[in-house]
């Protein structure tokens, strides 16, 4: 389950800035995760719960954003919504595409105190 590394990366990164602010913790944390990032959004719920306790993130809200995947076909150049990231070309067929957007995997903002 990698959801669990990418939640104990966020709270090291939460970690890091709330020390850096000279603060005692996070009151909300702001995620932008990609459709396509190839998270599992149960496991990282269940993973959230578990990584976060005793930590600068346990009692902080967690607002998560989620972003379509978007590509452009590398054949026709029609751009289009990509649900996986091995969706053909809703136009030509074309495997071949350039994933414009979905991918993403950040801390958009955190709240420290």
């Amino acid at each position: 389950m990698h959801e669990l590394s990418i939640v104990a990366s966020i709270v090291e990164i939460a970690e890091e800035h709330v020390r850096k602010a000279g603060a005692s913790s996070a009151t909300h944390v702001e995620l932008e995760i990609g459709e396509l990032a190839g998270v599992e959004w149960k496991a990282l719920e269940f993973a959230w719960e578990v990584a976060v306790k005793n930590t600068v993130l346990e009692n902080a809200k967690k607002h998560l954003v989620r972003i379509s995947g978007l590509a452009k076909c590398a054949e026709c150049s029609e751009e289009f919504n990509m649900r996986t990231l091995f969706d053909p070309c809703p136009v030509c067929g074309s495997y071949f595409n350039v994933i414009l957007r979905g991918k993403e995997l950040r801390v958009k903002a955190l709240t420290v105190v």
